[in-house]
């Protein structure tokens, strides 16, 4: 049956006052986008940074802070990054070396924290990621750094040690993982590509149901995928995204073996290219230290935290591949160094240490 011409009325009515506002919400994003070219103008004459992350949670906070509804917080956030994503990329466009190719978890985190106008460059490994910030080619680079799964992601340990970056912003993922193929079912597959880190998180859903499928790590995810697009007996353990990226089947949903999988990725930089975030509500300090080879010294790395009231998040240990069984300790603290007590806290534990590298601190991701 027919819906009345009047319900059709009302339709169109609707449609056209859609219509109608999304047009005035152009005109005013382009006199926004015009401002935007003149605060460009400034930022270079003066010398300033073009990208301020802290002055970005800022306006996402007030405009949150003073929204009536019925958008909901998260998504008036979503909007927002994006209309200063597209505006900041008129005043400079922001390179962001992540891991590649195109559908990767690196480029989610790259795209959540700079928005979707970012001029992204893919690597392929982190090594590469950071290489291409410490060189200059990339402004920002985005890396792995722990999974709830898995743990620490121990390369970009050992490749903030000697790198001139420091961080200044960090994304926590849910991670899903997918299987990906060109074929929309989980029979006749002989090999499952995929980083390391994703068959691990993925192990016993692989044991279950492809128990004679052979593991292949490679780079990434999303390459995993790629190549699962040149062989119909393979497929790639990724993202929803790097499915559309490439075309391929999802062949089963959601098989990570832990529901809250969740990684997190630090954003980086060259100090010159942006300093450290000013105080926000939620910091967080890391440092990597060492201490000379003797009882209760990494007892005494401690100490200095208690005494000053200052929470410990995350201790690591790492070995100084020198033959002589040292140590780098990575350590994560709650708190930002302008804080007293946090800063009285490092300058003692600093005196413990035959090594002592703030690696950065900044706003803790949700």
């Amino acid at each position: 049956m027919s819906k009345p011409a009047t319900s059709l009325l009302n339709l169109s009515d609707l449609r056209f006052q859609i219509d109608t506002i999304d047009q005035q919400l152009l005109r005013l994003l382009n006199d926004r986008a015009l401002v935007a070219e003149k605060v460009g103008e400034v930022k270079k004459r003066e010398g300033t940074a073009f990208f301020r992350p802290d002055r970005v949670a800022q306006v996402i906070e007030k405009m949150q802070l003073s929204n009536p509804g019925p958008l909901k917080n998260p998504h008036v956030a979503a909007i927002w990054r994006e209309i200063m994503s597209a505006c900041l990329a008129l005043e400079s466009p922001q390179r962001v070396a992540v891991l590649g190719p195109a559908g990767t978890f690196c480029e989610q985190a790259a795209i959540d924290f700079f928005g979707g106008a970012a001029d992204l460059i893919y690597c392929a490994n982190f090594d590469e990621v950071f290489h291409a910030t410490a060189a200059g080619s990339a402004q920002y680079g985005v890396v792995g750094v722990e999974n709830s799964t898995e743990g620490m992601v121990t390369r970009s340990l050992d490749l903030f040690l000697n790198s001139p970056t420091h961080v200044i912003g960090e994304v926590t993922l849910l991670v899903r993982h997918n299987l990906l193929r060109l074929e929309n079912s989980v029979e006749g597959i002989d090999a499952v590509l995929a980083h390391p880190l994703a068959l691990a998180q993925c192990q016993a859903w692989l044991s279950k149901h492809l128990p004679h499928a052979e593991r292949r790590p490679v780079s990434s995810n999303a390459e995993g995928a790629r190549l699962a697009t040149t062989n119909a007996a393979w497929a790639g353990l990724a993202s929803e995204r790097a499915a559309t990226q490439f075309g391929l089947h999802i062949a089963a949903h959601a098989i990570q073996d832990d529901s809250y999988n969740r990684t997190r990725f630090a954003i980086i930089c060259l100090p010159q290219t942006a300093g450290t975030p000013p105080p926000s509500v939620n910091d967080c300090t890391s440092l990597v230290v060492s201490v000379p080879n003797r009882p209760g010294a990494v007892h005494d790395l401690l100490v200095p935290l208690k005494t000053h009231g200052v929470s410990m998040t995350r201790f690591e240990s790492r070995p100084a591949r020198t033959g002589q069984w040292e140590y780098y300790f990575y350590i994560d603290i709650q708190g930002h160094p302008s804080q007293p007590h946090v800063a009285l806290a490092l300058k003692d534990l600093q005196g413990l240490c035959a090594f002592y590298k703030v690696l950065g601190t900044y706003p803790v991701g949700q």
